[in-house]
């Protein structure tokens, strides 16, 4: 089952107004864990997380998500 657009953006915004500068950083350790147990489906799934969180800073920069 593919995850939509709309769940990774607002996880994304979730994760990174919990992790603030370290969100990517988090996310790309979510990613390897995944990766370590096989599970490529979840770690694709952070990957794109990942692409969401960098557009949102490029977006709104340090100003409040």
């Amino acid at each position: 089952m593919a995850v939509n657009d709309y769940y990774v953006r607002r996880t994304a915004r979730v994760y990174s107004e919990i992790h603030g500068d370290q969100a990517v950083a988090k996310a790309r350790e979510r990613v390897a864990d995944l990766q370590k147990r096989g599970d490529s489906i979840g770690a694709d799934m952070w990957l794109r997380i990942i692409v969401a969180i960098e557009g949102l800073r490029r977006v709104f920069g340090d100003r409040q998500l």
